[in-house]
């Protein structure tokens, strides 16, 4: 009889929690069971393994009764990662590697039939999980998943190509080579290397906003939309510009931290699409309007990021806003105030970071044409109603700046000159952000009642224009205050210390209503 502990990791959100793989060999009728809450992925791990040990020249105890659980047992446990640490418990309990050189290290990887590692979902998630509890340990994963675990600063990441490689590295002969290769940088001849994170990239590429011509409101409305961090809704005719803008609103924001890239990538990770030449990237998510509720927000089980989550701290962009289904549009109200995501089934439930900027874009009624100088609209005022009515009161009172985008004339999309670059709009931006970290240390979006009274209080002649425009508009408690907040940003653009009647009228002129 004999017990291996193997340390994984499973995915749940982005705590990554910590899993055991615990194997147990003795006498009686060989069979090979594996319990512990697994999905069918996992189970199928039983075939993987047993056809990678052999293959891989290693000895496969057919005549034993093996018995593999995964701890906690009320976890699920989903994807190929605990092949590996399944293959190597195994091996341990057989007593082919030293289950005492184990400890210490943490494992993932799914495994060929021939025995290579191939990579996983998630890897990045596993490293940053690691170094948020301060645990200090080395990283064990496939070749191609290691470099983007290695972007976790401080993390010990090591990189193998194939099952022979880590066993040897745990056999009696291995302590030695483990040591010696601690500060190796490039990969080993076979297969094994310690992964450092790659150097810094050149400086993010966004798309130029020069690109677009004319559309200066839509640019202002951008540009503060950028500063404050504010959601907004684009309504234009057909072939405004109105995807083209929200396409550059990235390059807009202030550039990502360590840490916003690195929850980012995590995310990015969990959800299988991280990519390392997007590192430092602040993220455009734009699902088409036929995804469902569970696209956007996530779920499944167990639950997974949807495309709210892996556009944190950057763009959602949902274009064609109205036709997106009711109940995807509503799971938006929560996120948009509070920057999470909670996933709740009968058995667990999961959090996901969402904290992203909301850009969507809409026709003003079915055919596209309402208010249009360039064609005339067909539409009735019943279908004309009946279209805006697919969005919510509260969700567009969600959303703090509404902006018309209308079309450009042919000879001012040929003859006009480029317009601003995104670099030097930006640089505004940033200006602007900062002064209001400095002040409230927080973007004005976060502003909440106490702080929207200190930060963002008015003058005599501004607090009377609010008034008036309030009571005309019937605004809302929520839209009273999200227009105070997009004055503060706009006085901070301006680099003024208080918000003045100028700065509250062109925050107004951003909360009107759809026609109808």
């Amino acid at each position: 009889m004999s017990l291996s502990l193997v340390q994984s990791r499973a995915l749940l959100g982005l705590e990554a929690a910590s899993v055991t793989v615990e194997v147990h060999l003795a006498n009686g009728l060989p069979s090979f069971t594996l319990v512990g809450l697994a999905e069918t992925e996992v189970k199928e791990a039983r075939e993987r393994v047993r056809s990678a040990i052999q293959n891989a020249g290693l000895e496969f105890p057919n005549n034993k009764k093996i018995v593999v659980n995964l701890a906690p047992a009320d976890l699920p446990k989903d994807s190929g990662r605990f092949d590996l640490p399944i293959a190597l418990g195994i091996l341990a309990a057989s007593g082919q590697i030293q289950p005492a050189l184990l400890a210490g290290h943490e494992f993932a990887g799914e495994l060929s039939l021939s025995g290579e590692l191939r990579p996983v979902r998630g890897a990045l998630a596993m490293a940053l999980a690691l170094h948020t509890r301060g645990i200090a340990t080395r990283l064990v994963l496939p070749a191609a998943s290691a470099q983007e675990a290695a972007l976790v600063p401080g993390s010990e990441v090591y990189g193998a190509r194939h099952l022979l490689d880590v066993v040897q590295r745990f056999m009696p002969e291995g302590a030695a080579l483990l040591q010696a290769e601690e500060g190796q940088q490039q990969p080993a001849a076979d297969g094994w290397a310690r992964v450092h994170a790659a150097a810094a990239a050149a400086a993010p590429l966004y798309a130029d906003l020069a690109d677009v011509k004319g559309h200066a409101g839509a640019k202002r409305a951008l540009e503060i939309a950028a500063a404050g961090g504010h959601s907004l809704l684009m309504v234009g005719e057909p072939g405004s510009g109105k995807s083209m803008l929200a396409q550059r609103f990235a390059g807009l924001l202030p550039p990502m931290s360590v840490d916003e890239a690195l929850e980012s990538a995590a995310v990015a990770s969990l959800a299988g699409s991280f990519s390392a030449a997007r590192w430092m990237n602040r993220p455009t998510s734009a699902p088409h309007h036929t995804s469902s509720a569970v696209a956007l927000v996530g779920g499944g089980s167990p639950p997974r990021p949807g495309e709210i989550s892996q556009a944190h701290h950057g763009v959602l962009f949902l274009d064609e806003f109205p036709e997106f289904a009711r109940s995807a549009l509503e799971a938006l109200r929560e996120p948009l105030e509070t920057g999470t995501i909670t996933i709740a089934r009968a058995a667990r439930r999961a959090e996901f970071p969402a904290r992203f900027q909301l850009v969507a874009a809409m026709n003003p009624c079915p055919c596209g044409y309402l208010g249009s100088t360039l064609k005339a609209c067909r539409c009735t005022p019943d279908q004309i109603s009946r279209y805006q009515a697919k969005l919510s009161g509260p969700l567009l009172d969600r959303i703090d700046l509404h902006i018309e985008v209308p079309a450009v004339s042919a000879q001012q999309l040929i003859d006009a000159p480029p317009g601003e670059s995104t670099a030097s709009i930006r640089t505004r931006v940033v200006a602007a952000r900062e002064f209001a970290l400095q002040r409230q240390g927080s973007p004005n979006q976060a502003l909440q009642a106490g702080a929207i009274d200190k930060h963002a209080a008015l003058d005599d002649a501004a607090r009377k224009f609010v008034y008036n425009a309030a009571a005309k508009l019937g605004w809302s408690a929520r839209s009273t205050h999200r227009a105070l907040k997009v004055a503060r940003t706009v006085a901070d653009l301006a680099g003024a210390e208080s918000v003045g009647v100028v700065h509250v009228a062109e925050a107004v002129q951003y909360r009107r209503a759809l026609r109808n």
